[in-house]
This record gives structure tokens, sequence and C-alpha cells, in this order.
């Protein structure tokens, strides 16, 4: 099977927030985890770190999360993600930080904070007899600017391992207008963007509404990724990127994670009403292959699951009960033509490629 690279897995929340000790077998954490009736995804869990290892996943992007909201009404899991400043959101992250770092001294994972030991860790999983002894590979990233309390303050964060970091989530933030919102990057946002080009903090464009993103991208001259973002020609929306967007990021040399997440699958879909069975795991495929066609090639696409997002399986496409079954996505795409070089890039070398190229040569 191929190695796995994923750029979006909110692994922390998913600890912290929904008490979930993902260190479990994926039946035993669901057995728990079902116990629970205070949201559908109880007991439907599809990652935990002993199932991420047996589906070959060597390194994801690991968020850290926290919001303060600005304006507007949008509010998805506003319960568990919501602060009223920007110190407590700084806090929650920070104990999503530590989390990691503990998992590290576990040896359950590793972070990666630079190319080097990037490079390093992901040779360690060539060899797939190995796999379920391996740490996870775990570069820091962070949904959501709220938690820098003031653009000056992403220095600090860069120095603490932070290499990834989208403007906004649902709604406003001090920097952008994002997800169901619309309205332009702020001044604060531009300042940010400033910091980051000079630090060499990679910019994820998800959950940019329209507006904001092209001024991002007019004020910032880093590497782009959008971490967890699919396409709009074939579900209409504003959660999607158009091909105009798309082809921007492309000419940027920027990569794109396809996101599996029911609800940006299939058109008009509404939570808690509309069935999985409507949507298959084939439907992630024609993301792929849409942004293949765009870019003219393979090199730009990859795996942006988001697959523990605040759902389970009552809104994965049906073919994907768990974590291991991406590695279906081989015989799907080879269906199709593709060939098994750029399957594998696709699954896992154009991500692993992507931040070997813009992570610092040393950790900082």
């Amino acid at each position: 099977m191929p190695r796995l690279f994923d750029t979006h897995l909110d692994l922390a929340w998913n600890a912290l927030s929904w008490k979930r000790n993902l260190r479990l077998p994926l039946a035993e954490l669901n057995q728990i985890d079902g116990q629970f009736d205070d949201h559908p995804s109880r007991g439907r869990v599809t990652i935990s770190f002993p199932e991420l290892r047996d589906a070959g996943l060597a390194i994801c992007l690991g968020t850290m999360m926290g919001r303060v909201p600005y304006g507007g009404e949008v509010a998805i899991h506003g319960s568990s993600l919501d602060f009223p400043d920007h110190e407590s959101a700084y806090g929650f992250a920070h104990s999503q930080l530590g989390y990691y770092r503990a998992l590290e001294q576990a040896g359950e994972v590793r972070l990666l904070t630079d190319a080097i030991s990037l490079a390093e860790h992901w040779n360690t999983w060539q060899d797939e007899s190995r796999w379920p002894d391996l740490p996870l590979g775990l570069i820091p990233a962070m949904e959501g600017a709220d938690a820098i309390c003031r653009p000056s303050q992403a220095a600090e964060w860069f120095a603490a391992g932070l290499r990834c970091v989208s403007l906004v989530h649902y709604g406003s933030s001090q920097y952008a207008a994002g997800t169901g919102d619309d309205g332009p990057v702020t001044a604060a946002g531009i300042e940010l963007l400033k910091e980051f080009d000079a630090l060499g903090m990679i910019l994820d464009t998800t959950h940019l509404c329209d507006q904001s993103f092209y001024q991002a991208l007019d004020h910032f001259q880093g590497p782009l990724v959008a971490s967890h973002q699919n396409c709009r020609a074939l579900v209409p929306g504003d959660r999607q990127f158009s091909d105009e967007q798309i082809k921007l990021i492309l000419q940027r040399d920027g990569l794109l994670g396809t996101a599996f997440d029911a609800w940006m699958l299939y058109p008009n879909w509404e939570r808690g009403k509309t069935s999985r069975e409507v949507v298959s795991i084939e439907a992630a495929a024609d993301h792929i292959d849409h942004i293949c066609q765009l870019a003219g090639d393979a090199k730009h696409i990859c795996l942006g699951t988001d697959l523990d997002g605040g759902y389970g399986t009552e809104q994965t496409p049906t073919g994907l009960e768990q974590y291991r079954d991406l590695q279906k996505l081989s015989d799907i795409l080879s269906q199709r033509g593709y060939s098994t070089a750029a399957i594998q890039d696709i699954l896992g070398g154009n991500g692993f490629e992507f931040f070997q190229r813009h992570l610092p040569n040393k950790s900082s």
C-alpha cells in the first residue's frame, strides 16, 4: 500500500473537546464513545492512532483550533470552539500543542517542523511491515488564526513549531471573513500576512470567503495550501473553491487537499437529514480528478481528509467506514487511468514534496 499524507486532521480537538482516547484501537474507542449521546458522531469515529498507522498514514498536519467570533451568527461547533477573547483561544490552542508534545514523549507521534526531520521520517515509512510500530509524523498547523492574539505574536508561534495557518474558520475573525460570511481581509489580517511572509509560514486558504481569498493572495507571497478544500464546479456553495480560485493556487505551485466530508461531496447536503447512502467514496475521486484536469497533471492534489472534523460515519461517503478505507482510492484511480506513480503522488508523495520544499531547513 502507498504511504499516506493528510493535510488536515483535528486530532487534539478530538482528544480534548470530545474526550476521546485516540491511542485506543478504533473498535474499542467507538465502544466507549458510543456511550455518549450529545452528538450524532458518537460511536462512529473513523480515526485513532492504531487505525492511522494500519492505514499507512505516515504524516499529517495536526491542527490547533480556537475561535473568537466577530459578528455574524455562524457557530458550527460553537460550544467546543468559541471563546470570548483571544487570550482564551491562545490558551486553548497551547493546550492542544501540549497534547501533541505529550504524545511525542510517549512515542505516539513525531513533531516535524523542518525539512530534514520530515525527510528522515518519510523514509522510515518505506517498509510497510514497520508501520504498526512507527510514530505518526505530525506538522503543527492552526485552523483559524484567532489563537494568534496579535500579528506580532506569529513569531512566537513559529518558534513553538507552528508551520501552517488559515486566517479564519466559519464566520469572521479579526483577520478575515470565512465560510458562511463575507468581507475583506482586515488591516490586522494584512499585517499578519506580512508576518507570515517574513517567517516562512505557510498560508492555508481553506475556509476563506471569496473576497478574503483574493485579497489574501494579493497580500501574501509565500507558499499556499488549501488543506481540505473541494470543487465548487461539482458541489456548489461558498465552502468550495471555484475553478478560478483553484487555478490561482495552481499558478502559485500550491497544494490542494481533498476533503471527505459528505457535506462537501454531495450537492445540497443537509446535516442531520441527508442520508450518506446518496454518495460514495467515488465522489472524492471526482474532485481529485477535476483538480488534476485543471492542473494538467497529478502533482498538486493530495488527501486533506478532515475525517475527524466534528462528524463520523453518519457524514462520510459510503465505502468509507474507517480511515484505512482511503486505500480504496488506489483501485478507484487506477480504474480511471491513473498510473501507479500518479496514485502514489496523490495519496502521499505530493504532500511530502510540498512540505519538503517549504519547511525550514532546520528547526527554529
